[in-house]
């Protein structure tokens, strides 16, 4: 911690919660989705013989591409991510610290990178007033909102590597 009245951690606490948050957002979503697929299945089921949900499937997609977005942050933060330490295990403990925030930087500064082109693509459709085919919702909504949601994981990358620095031996 940097400061003497500790709003380095007051900081990383309410990202902290903010990334539960988040997460939690993102399983109820998921949940909605997955509903909405049983609705539309059962629909179309031999037994019921109805139309499904109309446009169950740029449902799905739109929301699926935020669910992940929004899963992101939190394992990022609980270092869930997928790494090879094989030629690292044999190195001093602080020295895998330095290696992992090297690397969580690298993984702020390409989320980062596609935060931003997201958004450019957010903004594109918003201009070109682009609709999904079926519903005719506008696509830039889910597209910004995934903006968004790379931009945090970017800031909790950039959070997790500060920790991997600060780490004790």
């Amino acid at each position: 911690m940097s400061g003497t009245d500790g709003s380095d951690a007051t900081h990383e606490r309410g990202i902290d919660v903010l990334v539960r948050w988040v997460a939690l957002a993102g399983g109820t979503l998921l949940v909605v989705v997955a509903a909405t697929v049983v609705v539309s299945v059962t629909l179309r089921s031999d037994l019921v013989k109805l139309a499904g949900v109309p446009g169950d499937f740029e449902l799905v997609q739109m929301a699926t591409a935020v669910c992940a977005f929004a899963f992101l942050p939190l394992c990022q933060l609980r270092r869930g991510n997928i790494f090879v330490d094989t030629f690292t295990m044999r190195l001093p403990p602080r020295v895998n610290n330095v290696i992992d925030g090297v690397w969580d930087v690298v993984y702020g500064l390409a989320m980062a990178l596609i935060s931003w082109r997201l958004a450019v693509g957010a903004v594109n459709a918003y201009a070109t007033n682009e609709n999904s085919m079926v519903l005719r919702l506008p696509t830039f909504w889910p597209v910004a909102i995934c903006a968004v949601l790379a931009g945090l994981v970017a800031l909790v990358a950039f959070v997790s590597a500060s920790r991997m620095f600060r780490r004790p031996q």
